[in-house]
C-alpha cells in the first residue's frame, strides 16, 4: 500500500492511496466466495460455478464492486496510519483504477485539522452573573412544589372557571361545514394553558357541565392549515368534567411532608440554599461559555466545510441514540415532526461549529499553557466514568484502550484550560444569567384546534 498527499485550499487535501494488484486479485476471490451461491450458471449446481465461468459468463467485473467495497476500507485506515497529517472528516472517495492484474488506487479528499492563531485568551472580559435568591424565587419554587403535591378535586356545583382541568367534546365548524381535524371527544383541556387558539379557552369560562356552548374563535392569520388561517368559525362544545387543583397550606405540616425539617422557615431556608448552589452551578457554566465565546471570537482558523458536515452528522447520530433510548426511531421521529434529514443537519450546524471552533481553541490554549494531565488526575476521571457505568475501574480501563484513554486526557487538558482561562477572566457589571442556547426539541402533538 502506497500513499501521497496533496494539500488543497482550505485545510483540504487529497490523499491517493494505492493497494497492489496482489492484493485486488484476493478481494476479488473474497467477492467471488461471498457471492458464489447467488449465481446461477447453466450446466452448474448452483453455488458450484467456477469464478472462470461467472467472470466469462457476465464479465470480469462482475465482482470489482464488492471487490473494492472489500479492500477500501482497509486500504484506507492502513493510510491514516501511515499518514501524517490530522484528519477530521470523512472522506469523500473516488475510484481511480481499477481492474484485473492491476493495483487498486483510489482518491480520498478530506479535511484536515486547521491551525489556531489565538487571540486574547486570559483576562478576557466577560458579564458578570448575578446569583443573588431572591424572596420571590424562593417563593415560586416552593409554589412549584405544592402545585406537585396538589388534589385534584370533581367539582359538580359551579361552572368552569380559569385554571379548571376540563373533559370537553367539540366539533369546529367554517360557514357551517365540518372541517377536518376539527373533532375531539373526551379531550383533556386546562382553563388558561393556550394550547387551543386564541379565545376559545376563556370562551368555556362559566360553562356549566353537560351544557351545550357555541365558541366563536377566528383562526390566526400564521396558522399551520392555510385553509383555516384567518377564518371565523365556531365550536359547538360539552363540558363533561370540571376538575380543580386544591393547593396544599405552606404551614409545618406541609414542610415535614415534603422535606426533612419540621417547620416552614427551616424549609424556605433549605429551598434558598438549594436554588443558590444551583445559581452558581449555572453561573459556573454561563461564565465559561462566555469565557470560550470571547476567545473564540479573537481567534483565526480556516474550518473547510467537511470538517463541519462530519460534526453534524456526529451530533444527529447523537441526537438519534438519546431518541432511541426514549424507544423512538429516527424514522419515527421524522414522521411525527414532519421533519427531514437535510433539516435536522441544517438546524444543528450552527451548534456543530460552535462545537468545532470551541475545541479548537482550547486545544490551542493547552498547548500554549503547555497544559499537562497527571496520573492522578486520569484516575480520577476513569473513577467518575466507572461509577457511571457501574462497572470495575480496571475494567473502564480495558474498555477504554489506547485511543480512549488517550481521548479521555484530551477532555481532562480541555476541560483544565477553560477553567484557568475561566479564572483569569475580568468580569464586568452584574447581569442576570444568559437564557442557554436552544435545543433541538421534539415538538408537542397539536390538534387542527391548537395553535
Amino acid at each position: 500500500m502506497s500513499l501521497q498527499v496533496e494539500k488543497l485550499d482550505h485545510n483540504m487535501a487529497k490523499l491517493t492511496i494505492e493497494a497492489s494488484a496482489e492484493d485486488f486479485e484476493k478481494a476479488c476471490e473474497k467477492a467471488y466466495l461471498k457471492n458464489k451461491n447467488k449465481i446461477t450458471l447453466p450446466g452448474f449446481r448452483k453455488g458450484k460455478a467456477p469464478r472462470k465461468m461467472i467472470e466469462k459468463m457476465y464479465g470480469k467485473e462482475v465482482f470489482y464492486e464488492d471487490a473494492a467495497n472489500e479492500l477500501l476500507p482497509e486500504a484506507y485506515e492502513k493510510a491514516l496510519a501511515e499518514c501524517e497529517e490530522e484528519i477530521v472528516s470523512s472522506p469523500k472517495v473516488d475510484i481511480v483504477q481499477i481492474g484485473a492484474g492491476q493495483s487498486f488506487i483510489f482518491t480520498a479528499e478530506v479535511a484536515l485539522k486547521p491551525e489556531v492563531t489565538l487571540g486574547k485568551y486570559m483576562g478576557v472580559k466577560i458579564d458578570k452573573i448575578d446569583t443573588e435568591v431572591t424572596d420571590a424565587e424562593v417563593d415560586a419554587e416552593i409554589d412549584r412544589v405544592r402545585e406537585q403535591n396538589a388534589r385534584i378535586t370533581t367539582i359538580e356545583d359551579r361552572a368552569v372557571k380559569d385554571g379548571d382541568m376540563t373533559v370537553i367534546d367539540f366539533e369546529g365548524f367554517v360557514d357551517g361545514v365540518a372541517f377536518e381535524g376539527g373533532k375531539g371527544e373526551d379531550y383533556p383541556l386546562t382553563i388558561g394553558s393556550g394550547s387551543f387558539i386564541p379565545g376559545f379557552e376563556e370562551a368555556l369560562i362559566g360553562a356549566n357541565l353537560n351544557e351545550n356552548v357555541d365558541v366563536n374563535v377566528t383562526f390566526p392569520e400564521d396558522y399551520h392549515a392555510a385553509d383555516l388561517a384567518g377564518k371565523p368559525a365556531v365550536f359547538k362544545c360539552v363540558v363533561k368534567e370540571i376538575k380543580e387543583k386544591q393547593l396544599p397550606d405552606l404551614d409545618d405540616e406541609f414542610a415535614s411532608e415534603v422535606s426533612e425539617f419540621e417547620t416552614v422557615a427551616e424549609y424556605k431556608e433549605d429551598v434558598k440554599k438549594n436554588l443558590a448552589d444551583k445559581k452558581a452551578r449555572d453561573a459556573k457554566a454561563a461564565k465559561e461559555e462566555a469565557v470560550v465565546t470571547a476567545i473564540i471570537a479573537d481567534a483565526k482558523m480556516d474550518i473547510p466545510d467537511a470538517m463541519v458536515e462530519t460534526t453534524q452528522r456526529q451530533m444527529l447520530d447523537e441526537f438519534a441514540q438519546r431518541m432511541q433510548a426514549q424507544g423512538l426511531t429516527m424514522e419515527q421521529y421524522m414522521q411525527f415532526t414532519g421533519a427531514t434529514m437535510e433539516a435536522l443537519l441544517e438546524q444543528i450546524k450552527p451548534q456543530a461549529l460552535d462545537r468545532i471552533q470551541s475545541r479548537l481553541c482550547m486545544e490551542a490554549v493547552v498547548k500554549a499553557e503547555n497544559i499537562e494531565v497527571t496520573e492522578e488526575e486520569f484516575e480520577e476521571e476513569l473513577k467518575v466514568m466507572a461509577e457511571a457505568y457501574q462497572i470495575e475501574v480496571d475494567r473502564a480501563k480495558e474498555l477504554l484502550g489506547e485511543s480512549g484513554a488517550k481521548s479521555v486526557r484530551e477532555d481532562i487538558a480541555i476541560k483544565k484550560a477553560v477553567a484557568l482561562c475561566t479564572e483569569n477572566a475580568k468580569e464586568a457589571k452584574p447581569t442576570k444569567p444568559r437564557a442557554k442556547k436552544a435545543k433541538a426539541e421534539e415538538p408537542a402533538e397539536e390538534t387542527a384546534t391548537e395553535e
